[in-house]
């Protein structure tokens, strides 16, 4: 039987000075790279390119939207995709442990959790903390798995991926695939994967209390919204 194929997909918004780095570090262990450009005003996609990446451009803002378009440019060519972020702030040396719980089918689900390993000083913000550890707790208390991190390092079978039925377009993509890996009682391991200072680009959030106080009323709501479509869904699918 052949080994299972393994593509990465990494969003991006300027962030030339670490997407060579990186793409080459993801390279290492995975053949096939795709960078999603969200129309960088630098040189990010020209030099992803240079350093071995498939670049595709998503014109349209939102992280949910790039994603998408990673995962519509592997398209059938892959059996598990993994996602990283094209910063440098993931370390790309613990992808083999992220992929071997797929490759010996003991998992569906891989996240990286950036609480646990080895973590630089100032490489996480206050409001990625904070949205880590309340994420976790509801979404334990609804379906009963408590994750310790909302992290965008992971890495997830493709006809798993499929199945759940993603629509968040926008910043939510990542709460949405671990609620619904949750709710559907499939298989999840967390690998501690620590987190490093990021090497390029400029930091969508900052340290401060009010942004993390409205990472929380903003994350608050998004789990409420997607808590109440799942449960439609849940219900639709019981009288189906």
């Amino acid at each position: 039987m052949a080994a299972p194929a393994i593509a990465a997909v990494i969003p991006v918004l300027d962030e030339e000075s670490a997407i060579a780095d990186v793409v080459a570090a993801v390279r290492a262990h995975v053949a096939h790279v795709v960078v999603v450009d969200g129309n960088s005003k630098d040189r990010t996609a020209e030099r992803a390119r240079r350093a071995g990446a498939e670049v595709v451009v998503e014109g349209r803002r939102g992280y949910g939207r790039a994603i998408r378009a990673g995962i519509a440019t592997v398209g059938q060519s892959a059996d598990i995709i993994l996602f990283i972020d094209g910063d440098g702030s993931d370390c790309a040396d613990r992808i083999p442990e992220m992929l071997a719980p797929l490759l010996s089918r003991e998992a569906d689900f891989v996240h990286g959790t950036r609480m646990v390993g080895e973590r630089e000083p100032g490489s996480l913000a206050l409001p990625q903390i904070v949205a880590g550890h309340l994420a976790g707790s509801l979404i334990r208390l609804l379906y009963g798995f408590r994750y310790t991190d909302m992290s965008p390092f992971r890495a997830i079978r493709r006809d798993t991926l499929e199945r759940l039925g993603m629509r968040d377009e926008t910043f939510g993509w990542n709460l949405e695939m671990q609620m619904r890996v949750a709710a559907s009682g499939l298989r999840i391991v967390e690998i501690p994967v620590g987190q490093r200072r990021r090497q390029g680009g400029v930091s969508k959030v900052s340290g401060s209390p009010f942004v993390a106080l409205r990472v929380v009323w903003v994350l608050g709501g998004t789990f409420l919204r997607l808590a109440a479509t799942l449960r439609r869904e849940r219900m639709a699918s019981q009288r189906s």
